[in-house]
Protein backbone atom coordinates (compact mmCIF):
# COMPACT_ATOMS: atom_id res chain seq x y z
CA UNK A 1 0.00 0.00 0.00
CA UNK A 2 1.16 3.51 -0.29
CA UNK A 3 1.71 5.88 1.73
CA UNK A 4 -0.55 8.11 0.03
CA UNK A 5 -3.28 5.66 0.08
CA UNK A 6 -2.96 4.63 3.70
CA UNK A 7 -2.91 8.31 5.03
CA UNK A 8 -6.53 8.27 3.24
CA UNK A 9 -7.50 5.58 4.90
CA UNK A 10 -6.53 6.73 8.02
CA UNK A 11 -8.14 9.96 7.62
CA UNK A 12 -11.38 8.53 6.70
CA UNK A 13 -11.46 6.08 9.53
CA UNK A 14 -13.92 6.96 12.35
CA UNK A 15 -12.73 4.46 14.47
CA UNK A 16 -9.31 5.78 14.84
CA UNK A 17 -7.73 7.91 17.59
CA UNK A 18 -5.21 8.42 19.79
CA UNK A 19 -6.03 5.22 21.61
CA UNK A 20 -5.91 2.62 18.97
CA UNK A 21 -2.95 4.36 16.55
CA UNK A 22 -0.58 1.59 16.73
CA UNK A 23 -2.77 -1.41 16.64
CA UNK A 24 -4.39 0.12 13.87
CA UNK A 25 -1.05 0.73 11.94
CA UNK A 26 -0.47 -2.83 12.55
CA UNK A 27 -3.27 -4.23 11.29
CA UNK A 28 -3.31 -1.85 8.30
CA UNK A 29 0.02 -1.17 7.35
CA UNK A 30 1.72 -4.55 8.42
CA UNK A 31 4.92 -4.85 11.20
CA UNK A 32 7.43 -4.60 8.14
CA UNK A 33 5.97 -0.77 7.16
CA UNK A 34 8.65 2.11 6.92
CA UNK A 35 6.86 3.83 10.63
CA UNK A 36 8.76 3.98 13.05
CA UNK A 37 9.99 5.88 16.67
CA UNK A 38 14.13 6.96 17.62
CA UNK A 39 14.60 7.31 21.24
CA UNK A 40 17.72 8.72 23.09
CA UNK A 41 17.43 5.47 25.51
CA UNK A 42 17.63 2.10 25.57
CA UNK A 43 14.40 -0.12 24.78
CA UNK A 44 14.88 -4.01 25.60
CA UNK A 45 18.15 -4.47 24.47
CA UNK A 46 17.85 -2.14 21.12
CA UNK A 47 20.18 0.51 21.19
CA UNK A 48 18.87 4.14 22.13
CA UNK A 49 19.67 6.09 18.80
CA UNK A 50 18.37 3.64 16.27
CA UNK A 51 14.82 3.34 15.16
CA UNK A 52 12.19 0.80 16.51
CA UNK A 53 9.90 -0.37 13.63
CA UNK A 54 6.17 -0.40 13.89
CA UNK A 55 7.25 -4.34 14.20
CA UNK A 56 9.93 -3.59 17.32
CA UNK A 57 6.91 -1.18 19.01
CA UNK A 58 4.00 -3.80 18.53
CA UNK A 59 6.81 -6.39 20.47
CA UNK A 60 7.51 -3.87 23.09
CA UNK A 61 3.77 -2.74 23.68
CA UNK A 62 2.38 -5.73 23.55
CA UNK A 63 4.69 -7.20 26.68
CA UNK A 64 3.94 -4.04 28.73
CA UNK A 65 0.20 -4.30 27.89
CA UNK A 66 0.36 -8.04 28.94
CA UNK A 67 2.30 -7.50 32.16
CA UNK A 68 0.04 -4.53 33.41
CA UNK A 69 -2.91 -6.42 32.66
CA UNK A 70 -1.76 -9.25 34.46
CA UNK A 71 -0.84 -7.01 37.39
CA UNK A 72 -4.84 -6.12 37.65
CA UNK A 73 -5.28 -2.97 35.83
CA UNK A 74 -8.45 -2.76 33.82
CA UNK A 75 -10.63 -1.07 31.01
CA UNK A 76 -11.03 2.73 32.68
CA UNK A 77 -8.40 2.44 35.31
CA UNK A 78 -6.78 5.70 35.34
CA UNK A 79 -2.78 5.04 36.17
CA UNK A 80 0.10 7.26 36.56
CA UNK A 81 2.80 7.79 34.95
CA UNK A 82 6.01 9.37 36.75
CA UNK A 83 9.22 8.37 34.49
CA UNK A 84 12.60 10.05 33.73
CA UNK A 85 12.46 8.69 29.95
CA UNK A 86 10.62 9.69 26.65
CA UNK A 87 10.84 5.61 25.64
CA UNK A 88 8.91 4.90 28.95
CA UNK A 89 6.39 7.74 28.84
CA UNK A 90 5.39 6.68 25.38
CA UNK A 91 5.62 3.09 25.62
CA UNK A 92 3.58 3.05 28.73
CA UNK A 93 1.22 5.41 27.09
CA UNK A 94 0.47 2.86 24.13
CA UNK A 95 0.34 -0.26 26.04
CA UNK A 96 -2.45 1.01 28.83
CA UNK A 97 -4.69 2.81 25.99
CA UNK A 98 -4.17 -0.97 24.40
CA UNK A 99 -5.77 -2.55 27.46
CA UNK A 100 -7.96 0.81 27.85
CA UNK A 101 -6.65 2.17 30.80
CA UNK A 102 -6.43 5.84 30.98
CA UNK A 103 -2.91 6.80 31.39
CA UNK A 104 -2.23 10.25 33.62
CA UNK A 105 1.27 11.58 32.48
CA UNK A 106 3.49 13.61 34.94
CA UNK A 107 6.31 15.86 33.88
CA UNK A 108 9.63 13.92 34.70
CA UNK A 109 10.29 17.53 35.98
CA UNK A 110 7.74 17.45 38.29
CA UNK A 111 8.76 17.80 42.41
CA UNK A 112 7.73 15.44 44.47
CA UNK A 113 5.59 17.80 46.40
CA UNK A 114 3.56 19.47 43.70
CA UNK A 115 3.29 15.32 41.80
CA UNK A 116 1.98 14.11 45.09
CA UNK A 117 -0.62 16.26 45.25
CA UNK A 118 -1.58 16.49 41.80
CA UNK A 119 -1.62 12.43 42.49
CA UNK A 120 -3.88 13.10 45.11
CA UNK A 121 -6.28 14.93 42.38
CA UNK A 122 -6.35 12.24 39.84
CA UNK A 123 -6.71 9.37 42.75
CA UNK A 124 -5.53 7.05 39.85
CA UNK A 125 -5.82 3.02 39.69
CA UNK A 126 -1.73 2.22 39.37
CA UNK A 127 1.12 4.37 39.55
CA UNK A 128 4.46 3.72 37.19
CA UNK A 129 7.54 5.27 38.42
CA UNK A 130 11.53 4.86 37.83
CA UNK A 131 13.74 4.95 41.16
CA UNK A 132 14.15 8.46 40.70
CA UNK A 133 10.96 9.12 40.43
CA UNK A 134 10.22 6.93 43.32
CA UNK A 135 12.30 8.56 45.31
CA UNK A 136 11.47 11.86 44.57
CA UNK A 137 7.76 11.24 45.68
CA UNK A 138 8.88 9.89 49.18
CA UNK A 139 8.76 6.72 51.10
CA UNK A 140 4.94 7.39 52.85
CA UNK A 141 2.41 5.17 50.04
CA UNK A 142 -0.33 6.00 48.33
CA UNK A 143 -3.14 4.47 50.00
CA UNK A 144 -5.11 1.84 47.25
CA UNK A 145 -2.66 2.51 45.04
CA UNK A 146 -0.73 -0.85 42.82
CA UNK A 147 2.56 0.85 42.68
CA UNK A 148 5.48 -0.41 40.07
CA UNK A 149 8.98 0.06 38.78
CA UNK A 150 8.41 0.77 35.13
CA UNK A 151 11.36 -1.54 34.56
CA UNK A 152 9.53 -4.68 35.63
CA UNK A 153 6.98 -3.49 32.60
CA UNK A 154 9.48 -4.74 29.83
CA UNK A 155 9.51 -8.66 31.47
CA UNK A 156 5.39 -9.31 30.36
CA UNK A 157 5.04 -12.12 28.21
CA UNK A 158 3.65 -10.42 25.41
CA UNK A 159 1.91 -13.52 23.92
CA UNK A 160 -0.48 -12.80 26.88
CA UNK A 161 -1.60 -8.86 26.12
CA UNK A 162 -4.83 -8.65 26.02
CA UNK A 163 -6.17 -7.30 22.79
CA UNK A 164 -7.14 -3.73 21.48
CA UNK A 165 -9.24 -1.82 23.58
CA UNK A 166 -12.24 -1.06 21.24
CA UNK A 167 -12.46 3.04 22.22
CA UNK A 168 -15.76 4.70 21.62
CA UNK A 169 -14.78 8.10 20.13
CA UNK A 170 -15.54 9.97 23.16
CA UNK A 171 -13.85 8.07 25.89
CA UNK A 172 -11.28 9.21 27.39
CA UNK A 173 -7.50 8.25 26.47
CA UNK A 174 -4.59 9.58 28.26
CA UNK A 175 -4.74 12.88 31.21
CA UNK A 176 -2.37 15.35 30.64
CA UNK A 177 -1.92 18.21 32.48
CA UNK A 178 -1.50 22.24 32.79
CA UNK A 179 1.55 24.06 33.24
CA UNK A 180 1.04 25.23 36.81
CA UNK A 181 2.35 28.21 36.62
CA UNK A 182 -0.63 29.66 38.74
CA UNK A 183 -0.70 27.11 41.32
CA UNK A 184 -1.34 23.04 40.96
CA UNK A 185 -1.13 21.86 37.27
CA UNK A 186 -4.55 20.68 36.22
CA UNK A 187 -5.44 17.44 35.28
CA UNK A 188 -6.76 17.77 31.60
CA UNK A 189 -8.25 14.84 30.03
CA UNK A 190 -8.47 14.17 26.12
CA UNK A 191 -10.54 11.92 24.38
CA UNK A 192 -10.06 9.34 21.56
CA UNK A 193 -11.49 11.57 19.11
CA UNK A 194 -10.35 14.91 20.36
CA UNK A 195 -6.63 14.49 20.26
CA UNK A 196 -6.59 12.35 17.28
CA UNK A 197 -8.55 15.58 15.30
CA UNK A 198 -6.03 17.41 14.20
CA UNK A 199 -4.11 14.56 13.17
CA UNK A 200 -6.82 13.47 10.93
CA UNK A 201 -7.05 16.86 9.21
CA UNK A 202 -3.41 17.31 8.33
CA UNK A 203 -3.95 13.20 7.10
CA UNK A 204 -6.44 14.76 4.15
CA UNK A 205 -3.28 17.06 3.26
CA UNK A 206 -0.39 16.91 1.16
CA UNK A 207 2.34 15.49 2.90
CA UNK A 208 4.86 18.11 3.67
CA UNK A 209 8.34 17.47 3.04
CA UNK A 210 9.87 20.06 5.60
CA UNK A 211 8.29 17.16 8.48
CA UNK A 212 9.72 13.98 6.83
CA UNK A 213 12.22 13.80 9.44
CA UNK A 214 10.91 15.46 13.16
CA UNK A 215 12.85 15.75 16.09
CA UNK A 216 10.86 16.46 19.22
CA UNK A 217 11.99 18.58 21.50
CA UNK A 218 8.31 18.20 23.55
CA UNK A 219 7.62 17.07 27.30
CA UNK A 220 7.41 13.53 26.14
CA UNK A 221 3.83 13.61 28.53
CA UNK A 222 2.75 16.46 27.41
CA UNK A 223 -0.77 16.02 24.69
CA UNK A 224 1.56 17.81 22.07
CA UNK A 225 3.64 14.64 22.30
CA UNK A 226 0.91 12.43 21.84
CA UNK A 227 -0.26 14.20 18.63
CA UNK A 228 3.59 14.31 17.26
CA UNK A 229 3.97 10.55 18.07
CA UNK A 230 0.54 9.73 16.14
CA UNK A 231 1.12 12.40 13.34
CA UNK A 232 4.62 10.70 12.76
CA UNK A 233 3.30 7.11 12.79
CA UNK A 234 0.35 7.84 10.53
CA UNK A 235 2.48 10.10 8.00
CA UNK A 236 5.53 7.79 7.87
CA UNK A 237 7.70 10.57 9.02
CA UNK A 238 11.00 9.69 11.44
CA UNK A 239 10.54 10.75 14.64
CA UNK A 240 13.36 11.39 17.39
CA UNK A 241 11.63 11.86 21.15
CA UNK A 242 14.20 13.76 23.37
CA UNK A 243 13.72 13.25 27.33
CA UNK A 244 15.16 16.54 28.36
CA UNK A 245 14.43 19.73 26.54
CA UNK A 246 17.42 21.32 27.46
CA UNK A 247 19.17 23.68 24.72
CA UNK A 248 22.28 22.49 24.58
CA UNK A 249 21.14 18.90 24.44
CA UNK A 250 18.57 19.71 21.48
CA UNK A 251 20.99 21.22 19.65
CA UNK A 252 23.52 18.06 20.40
CA UNK A 253 21.02 15.77 19.10
CA UNK A 254 20.09 18.05 15.79
CA UNK A 255 23.74 18.28 14.73
CA UNK A 256 23.62 14.32 15.56
CA UNK A 257 20.61 12.67 13.89
CA UNK A 258 20.03 15.85 11.36
CA UNK A 259 16.18 16.27 11.39
CA UNK A 260 14.49 18.53 8.61
CA UNK A 261 11.81 19.73 11.02
CA UNK A 262 12.23 21.01 15.17
CA UNK A 263 9.21 20.74 17.33
CA UNK A 264 9.14 22.68 20.50
CA UNK A 265 7.84 24.72 23.43
CA UNK A 266 8.44 28.75 23.44
CA UNK A 267 10.72 28.20 26.19
CA UNK A 268 13.09 26.05 24.41
CA UNK A 269 14.21 28.45 21.95
CA UNK A 270 16.07 31.11 24.14
CA UNK A 271 18.16 27.98 25.42
CA UNK A 272 19.29 27.15 21.48
CA UNK A 273 19.34 30.75 20.58
CA UNK A 274 21.93 31.78 23.90
CA UNK A 275 24.29 29.29 22.05
CA UNK A 276 26.87 29.80 19.39
CA UNK A 277 24.41 28.27 16.55
CA UNK A 278 27.43 28.86 14.41
CA UNK A 279 28.68 25.58 16.39
CA UNK A 280 26.44 23.02 15.64
CA UNK A 281 25.14 21.44 12.21
CA UNK A 282 21.70 23.11 11.54
CA UNK A 283 21.61 23.34 7.47
CA UNK A 284 19.42 19.93 7.59
CA UNK A 285 16.53 22.44 9.41
CA UNK A 286 14.15 23.38 7.26
CA UNK A 287 11.34 24.13 9.96
CA UNK A 288 10.92 25.20 14.03
CA UNK A 289 7.73 24.20 15.00
CA UNK A 290 6.42 26.14 18.40
CA UNK A 291 3.33 25.33 20.36
CA UNK A 292 2.19 26.10 23.63
CA UNK A 293 3.06 29.84 23.89
CA UNK A 294 3.69 32.29 21.40
CA UNK A 295 7.32 32.89 20.82
CA UNK A 296 9.21 36.02 20.76
CA UNK A 297 10.35 37.51 17.41
CA UNK A 298 14.12 38.16 19.01
CA UNK A 299 14.32 34.60 19.39
CA UNK A 300 12.37 33.06 15.86
CA UNK A 301 14.60 36.13 13.77
CA UNK A 302 17.79 34.15 15.07
CA UNK A 303 16.64 30.66 14.28
CA UNK A 304 15.11 31.39 11.03
CA UNK A 305 18.72 32.40 10.09
CA UNK A 306 20.08 29.35 9.84
CA UNK A 307 19.20 25.76 8.30
CA UNK A 308 17.18 26.20 4.67
CA UNK A 309 14.02 26.30 3.15
CA UNK A 310 12.92 25.12 -0.30
CA UNK A 311 11.03 26.87 -2.12
CA UNK A 312 8.80 26.54 -5.71
CA UNK A 313 10.10 27.85 -9.10
CA UNK A 314 9.29 26.79 -12.16
CA UNK A 315 10.37 24.12 -13.70
CA UNK A 316 11.61 22.80 -10.03
CA UNK A 317 12.42 24.25 -6.57
CA UNK A 318 15.10 26.47 -5.53
CA UNK A 319 16.98 26.00 -2.26
CA UNK A 320 17.18 29.29 -0.09
CA UNK A 321 19.38 29.71 3.52
CA UNK A 322 17.18 29.84 6.57
CA UNK A 323 14.64 28.07 7.74
CA UNK A 324 10.30 28.78 8.25
CA UNK A 325 9.45 28.79 12.13
CA UNK A 326 6.14 27.71 12.46
CA UNK A 327 4.39 29.73 15.39
CA UNK A 328 1.47 29.54 17.14
CA UNK A 329 -1.11 29.80 20.44
CA UNK A 330 -1.58 26.10 22.27
CA UNK A 331 -2.63 24.52 25.45
CA UNK A 332 -3.23 20.92 26.90
CA UNK A 333 -7.17 22.28 26.73
CA UNK A 334 -6.49 23.39 23.37
CA UNK A 335 -5.69 19.69 21.89
CA UNK A 336 -3.85 21.12 19.51
CA UNK A 337 -2.88 24.94 18.01
CA UNK A 338 -5.42 27.10 16.93
CA UNK A 339 -3.60 29.30 15.15
CA UNK A 340 -0.47 29.34 12.54
CA UNK A 341 1.67 31.80 10.86
CA UNK A 342 4.98 30.98 9.47
CA UNK A 343 7.94 32.90 9.31
CA UNK A 344 11.20 33.10 6.95
CA UNK A 345 13.83 35.66 7.12
CA UNK A 346 11.76 37.68 4.88
CA UNK A 347 8.70 38.28 7.11
CA UNK A 348 7.56 40.66 9.44
CA UNK A 349 4.66 40.46 11.02
CA UNK A 350 5.59 39.73 14.44
CA UNK A 351 4.46 42.23 17.26
CA UNK A 352 3.13 38.76 19.05
CA UNK A 353 0.85 37.74 16.01
CA UNK A 354 -0.35 33.81 15.97
CA UNK A 355 -1.83 34.11 13.05
CA UNK A 356 -5.01 32.82 11.30
CA UNK A 357 -7.07 30.04 12.85
CA UNK A 358 -6.74 26.84 11.38
CA UNK A 359 -9.82 25.27 9.26
CA UNK A 360 -11.46 22.99 12.33
CA UNK A 361 -11.09 26.13 14.93
CA UNK A 362 -14.17 28.43 15.24
CA UNK A 363 -12.13 31.42 17.67
CA UNK A 364 -13.93 34.62 18.70
CA UNK A 365 -12.61 37.76 21.50
CA UNK A 366 -14.99 38.06 23.70
CA UNK A 367 -15.66 40.50 26.30
CA UNK A 368 -16.65 39.85 29.87
CA UNK A 369 -20.04 39.10 28.90
CA UNK A 370 -19.15 36.77 26.86
CA UNK A 371 -19.86 38.86 23.54
CA UNK A 372 -18.07 38.62 20.34
CA UNK A 373 -15.56 41.74 20.21
CA UNK A 374 -15.01 43.80 16.68
CA UNK A 375 -11.53 44.04 15.20
CA UNK A 376 -8.80 45.93 17.04
CA UNK A 377 -10.17 45.29 20.65
CA UNK A 378 -8.49 43.52 22.90
CA UNK A 379 -10.91 40.40 24.78
CA UNK A 380 -10.44 37.24 25.69
CA UNK A 381 -9.54 34.25 23.36
CA UNK A 382 -12.84 31.59 23.09
CA UNK A 383 -12.42 28.38 21.28
CA UNK A 384 -14.52 25.63 19.69
CA UNK A 385 -13.19 23.43 17.87
CA UNK A 386 -13.02 19.49 17.29
CA UNK A 387 -9.48 18.99 19.41
CA UNK A 388 -10.73 20.51 22.49
CA UNK A 389 -10.37 18.71 26.17
CA UNK A 390 -13.70 17.43 27.52
CA UNK A 391 -12.87 18.91 30.66
CA UNK A 392 -10.12 18.64 33.84
CA UNK A 393 -10.45 15.29 35.61
CA UNK A 394 -12.04 14.56 38.69
CA UNK A 395 -12.65 18.93 38.73
CA UNK A 396 -16.78 19.99 37.07
CA UNK A 397 -16.13 23.53 38.70
CA UNK A 398 -13.15 23.97 36.74
CA UNK A 399 -14.59 22.44 33.49
CA UNK A 400 -17.44 24.59 33.87
CA UNK A 401 -15.75 27.56 34.83
CA UNK A 402 -13.95 28.00 31.89
CA UNK A 403 -17.12 27.22 29.68
CA UNK A 404 -18.92 30.88 28.14
CA UNK A 405 -21.25 31.53 25.60
CA UNK A 406 -20.42 27.87 24.03
CA UNK A 407 -16.70 28.64 24.02
CA UNK A 408 -13.72 27.49 25.82
CA UNK A 409 -11.97 30.32 27.48
CA UNK A 410 -8.38 29.92 27.11
CA UNK A 411 -7.57 32.39 29.54
CA UNK A 412 -5.43 34.74 26.97
CA UNK A 413 -5.75 38.11 25.93
CA UNK A 414 -5.66 38.17 22.29
CA UNK A 415 -7.23 40.68 19.43
CA UNK A 416 -7.93 40.85 15.43
CA UNK A 417 -6.67 42.91 12.60
CA UNK A 418 -8.87 43.82 9.89
CA UNK A 419 -6.67 41.39 7.35
CA UNK A 420 -8.06 38.87 10.26
CA UNK A 421 -4.83 37.89 11.64
CA UNK A 422 -4.19 37.58 15.56
CA UNK A 423 -2.49 38.62 18.33
CA UNK A 424 -1.66 37.96 21.49
CA UNK A 425 -0.94 40.17 24.31
CA UNK A 426 -1.16 38.36 28.02
CA UNK A 427 -2.84 35.88 30.23
CA UNK A 428 -5.64 36.99 31.99
CA UNK A 429 -3.99 37.05 35.01
CA UNK A 430 -0.85 38.57 34.11
CA UNK A 431 -2.28 41.77 32.98
CA UNK A 432 -2.83 44.62 35.62
CA UNK A 433 -5.11 47.77 34.84
CA UNK A 434 -3.72 51.01 34.90
CA UNK A 435 -5.38 54.44 35.50
CA UNK A 436 -7.15 55.84 32.11
CA UNK A 437 -8.53 52.91 31.30
CA UNK A 438 -5.02 51.55 30.17
CA UNK A 439 -3.43 48.04 31.04
CA UNK A 440 -0.21 47.03 31.44
CA UNK A 441 -0.21 43.40 29.49
CA UNK A 442 2.80 41.69 30.15
CA UNK A 443 3.91 39.57 27.82
CA UNK A 444 3.36 42.21 25.25
CA UNK A 445 6.08 44.12 27.12
CA UNK A 446 8.27 41.52 27.13
CA UNK A 447 7.99 41.24 23.53
CA UNK A 448 8.69 45.03 23.24
CA UNK A 449 12.15 44.77 24.98
CA UNK A 450 13.61 41.84 23.58
CA UNK A 451 12.84 43.76 20.26
CA UNK A 452 14.15 47.43 21.09
CA UNK A 453 17.40 45.32 23.23
CA UNK A 454 19.19 43.29 21.37
CA UNK A 455 21.59 42.47 24.39
CA UNK A 456 18.83 40.94 26.24
CA UNK A 457 18.53 37.32 25.74
CA UNK A 458 14.93 37.01 27.54
CA UNK A 459 13.08 38.72 30.17
CA UNK A 460 10.24 38.47 32.56
CA UNK A 461 8.14 41.58 33.38
CA UNK A 462 6.34 41.07 36.58
CA UNK A 463 3.40 43.63 37.21
CA UNK A 464 1.91 43.93 41.07
CA UNK A 465 -0.90 46.41 41.87
CA UNK A 466 0.90 48.42 44.97
CA UNK A 467 -2.52 49.88 45.88
CA UNK A 468 -5.81 51.28 43.74
CA UNK A 469 -3.54 53.82 41.95
CA UNK A 470 0.15 52.28 41.82
CA UNK A 471 1.44 49.83 39.72
CA UNK A 472 4.70 48.79 40.20
CA UNK A 473 6.64 46.67 37.47
CA UNK A 474 9.83 45.02 38.03
CA UNK A 475 11.78 43.74 34.78
CA UNK A 476 13.96 40.21 35.20
CA UNK A 477 16.21 40.20 32.25
CA UNK A 478 18.87 37.53 31.20
CA UNK A 479 22.07 38.87 28.88
CA UNK A 480 23.35 37.63 25.95
CA UNK A 481 26.58 34.92 27.38
CA UNK A 482 29.32 37.06 27.25
CA UNK A 483 27.97 40.48 27.11
CA UNK A 484 28.29 42.79 29.89
CA UNK A 485 25.13 45.07 31.31
CA UNK A 486 24.92 48.34 29.61
CA UNK A 487 24.98 51.03 31.98
CA UNK A 488 21.98 52.35 30.23
CA UNK A 489 19.93 49.39 30.01
CA UNK A 490 17.06 50.79 32.69
CA UNK A 491 16.88 53.54 30.15
CA UNK A 492 17.11 51.10 27.11
CA UNK A 493 14.43 48.93 28.69
CA UNK A 494 11.89 51.75 29.44
CA UNK A 495 12.31 53.52 25.88
CA UNK A 496 11.30 49.83 24.50
CA UNK A 497 8.25 50.16 26.28
CA UNK A 498 4.75 52.32 25.84
CA UNK A 499 4.82 55.42 27.70
CA UNK A 500 2.42 54.63 30.44
CA UNK A 501 4.06 51.11 31.06
CA UNK A 502 7.54 52.73 31.26
CA UNK A 503 6.29 54.87 34.05
CA UNK A 504 5.64 51.48 36.40
CA UNK A 505 9.21 50.61 36.24
CA UNK A 506 10.85 50.03 39.22
CA UNK A 507 13.74 48.44 38.60
CA UNK A 508 15.65 46.46 35.75
CA UNK A 509 17.53 43.37 37.24
CA UNK A 510 19.88 41.41 35.31
CA UNK A 511 19.10 37.26 37.00
CA UNK A 512 20.80 34.26 35.94
CA UNK A 513 18.12 31.39 34.68
CA UNK A 514 18.32 29.70 37.81
CA UNK A 515 16.73 32.82 39.74
CA UNK A 516 13.61 32.88 37.78
CA UNK A 517 11.08 30.08 39.05
CA UNK A 518 9.61 27.70 36.55
CA UNK A 519 6.68 25.05 36.40
CA UNK A 520 7.40 21.82 34.98
CA UNK A 521 6.96 22.84 31.24
CA UNK A 522 9.50 25.44 31.51
CA UNK A 523 7.07 28.59 31.87
CA UNK A 524 7.85 30.88 34.04
CA UNK A 525 6.07 31.23 37.14
CA UNK A 526 4.64 34.78 37.25
CA UNK A 527 3.14 34.81 40.53
CA UNK A 528 5.84 33.19 42.48
CA UNK A 529 7.96 35.97 41.23
CA UNK A 530 5.05 39.12 42.50
CA UNK A 531 4.45 37.29 45.69
CA UNK A 532 8.00 37.23 46.06
CA UNK A 533 8.53 41.06 44.94
CA UNK A 534 5.93 41.58 47.67
CA UNK A 535 7.34 39.95 50.39
CA UNK A 536 10.67 42.51 49.44
CA UNK A 537 8.41 46.01 49.61
CA UNK A 538 6.64 44.44 52.65
CA UNK A 539 10.27 44.21 54.86
CA UNK A 540 12.04 47.15 53.14
CA UNK A 541 8.76 49.25 54.29
CA UNK A 542 9.17 47.18 58.27
CA UNK A 543 12.75 48.26 57.84
CA UNK A 544 11.95 51.96 56.86
CA UNK A 545 9.30 52.33 59.86
CA UNK A 546 6.21 51.94 57.88
CA UNK A 547 7.43 53.70 54.98
CA UNK A 548 8.04 51.72 51.54
CA UNK A 549 10.73 52.20 49.76
CA UNK A 550 11.37 51.63 46.18
CA UNK A 551 12.89 48.09 45.34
Amino acid sequence: MTLRKLRAELAADQELGVGNVLSTLVARAGVDAESGITFDSEVDGHPAWRRLTLRDLDRAVAARAAWFHCAGIRPRDPVAVHVTTAADQVLAFFALTRIGAVPALLNTNMDGTTARAYLGKVRPRALLTDAAHRARLGNEPFPGVLHTDIADAAGGYEGQAPSQYRFHPSDAAVITHSSGTTGLPKPVTASHASLFAATRHRLTLPRPRTIDRMLSALPANHAAMVIAVTLALCSGIELLMLSDQDGKGVLAAVDRWQPSCVFGFAATWPQLVAEDLDRYRLDSVQMWWNTGDAAHEAHIRKLVSVGHRVVPKRGGVDRLPGATFMDGLGSSEMGHSMFFITHTPDTDRYNRCIGKPHVFAEVAVLDERGLPLPAGRIGELGIKSPTLSPGYWNDSVTTYRTRRSGYFLTGDLVYRDEAGYYYHVDRVVDTVSLSGGRYLHTAQSEEQILAGCPEVLDCTVIAVAEDESTVATEVLVSLAAGGPAPGDLQARVRAALDEHVAATVRSVIVVADEDIPHGPTGKVRKAILRERYKERTARAAAAAGGKAETV
